[in-house]
């Protein structure tokens, strides 16, 4: 069966499954399960991704220190690879997590680093959790580092490889900085085991279950063959839909307001976005200044399942204000959509304790 879908139920499908519709989850570990991830960045114009993106979805009713208590106390999200993540994903992630790393160069380099492994993870289990400053580089062959992501310090790339191979895992944070132990020490004991390929093919299914709908071959959503055939009017792509989203063009909760931070989950498929909402998104974050157009790290404004809008604002702490440098209209505001917006920014304001100022 192929299921035939309008822009306008398409739209509708994307916006339920990333519960951004009217009906606002109830914690932070509904968010988890149905998002799959919850991207981790500290730039903090409004606040840090992962606070913004669980206030666009709970409203007021969400306090930053429900994420660090369901991270560092109660072990229902982990992170990793820069998200926080559900744990009922950890089981379907550790059948490829064994098999780490795939690329030729990532094993030449443990295999001539094993001692420097055995050194870590023996500090670790003697002395964890620890910080990777508190860890001494004793490296034997270094890796590239070129790219400019990180220093000449080997500690934090062998504490990645052995966070990807399931061996240490975050435990907290401090700051910016990752609190490091084994494991064992932080992950759920007898988790259910999965081979690889059951594994990779429920993990496609949480992938489409987070977006809804998405491109059957989609860099940025791999799906394979999960869910069901869609298409869409006025595409010729393939399109694979999660049958259960299916129910949100008949409960239809209604629309809202929702500013969606840069990071936002909603925004990374580019090409998805342009053709089912008709949104040309751009992150500005590292043009020149010269060359902006909506602002630094202006948020997009989603009003129902349309893109209308850049909210251009920022937080001064020492003030304590909320500064609105400029609210661009995508799509022209009638009265009432101009009201909805205001009293969003009124909402965001009071969940973060600040006052609002616009210029």
């Amino acid at each position: 069966m192929i299921h035939k879908l309008t822009r306008d139920e398409a739209r509708r499908i994307a916006v339920g499954a990333q519960l951004l519709d009217a009906d606002r989850p109830g914690d932070v570990v509904e968010v988890a399960e149905q998002l799959g991830a919850i991207k981790i960045d500290p730039t903090a114009t409004i606040a840090p991704a992962e606070h913004s993106i669980l206030w666009s979805r709970i409203g007021l009713g969400y306090d930053t220190v429900q994420l660090l208590k369901n991270v560092e106390r109660d072990r229902l999200l982990f992170e990793f690879d820069g998200s926080f993540r559900p744990m009922s994903l950890l089981p379907l992630m550790m059948p490829a997590m064994r098999r780490w790393p795939q690329r030729a160069s990532s094993r030449e380099w443990l295999q001539a680093n094993d001692r420097f492994r055995t050194e870590v993870l023996a500090r670790l289990r003697a002395e964890g959790p620890m910080l990777a400053a508190d860890i001494p580089d004793t490296a034997e062959t270094a890796r590239d580092t070129s790219d400019g992501w990180y220093g000449a310090s080997q500690v934090v790339h062998m504490l990645d490889s052995l966070l990807r191979q399931g061996e240490i895992a975050v435990v907290g944070r401090k700051g910016r900085h990752r609190w490091w132990d084994l494991a064992e020490r932080v992950y759920p004991q007898n988790l259910p085991e999965f081979e690889l390929d059951e594994a990779e093919w429920m993990l496609a299914e949480r992938r489409l279950q987070a977006a809804g709908i998405a491109k059957q071959k989609s860099p940025w959503t791999p799906i394979g063959e999960a869910g069901e055939a869609a298409v869409i009017e006025g595409s010729s792509r393939k399109y694979r839909v999660d049958p259960r989203a299916l129910d949100s063009l008949l409960e239809d909760p209604g629309g809202r307001v929702a500013f969606l931070n840069p990071y936002d989950g909603m925004l990374f498929d580019r090409p998805r976005l342009k053709e089912i909402f008709e949104f040309d998104y751009v992150l500005e974050q590292f043009k020149p200044k010269s060359q902006r157009k909506y602002g630094f790290f202006a948020h997009s404004i989603l009003m129902g399942d349309r893109f209308v809008g850049m909210l251009d604002a920022e937080v001064n702490r020492e003030r304590d204000l909320l500064t609105v440098n400029a609210v661009h209209e995508l799509l022209p505001f009638d009265a009432e959509e101009d009201e909805m917006v205001r009293a969003e920014i009124v909402a965001l304001a009071e969940w973060l304790g600040v006052s609002v100022s616009a210029r």
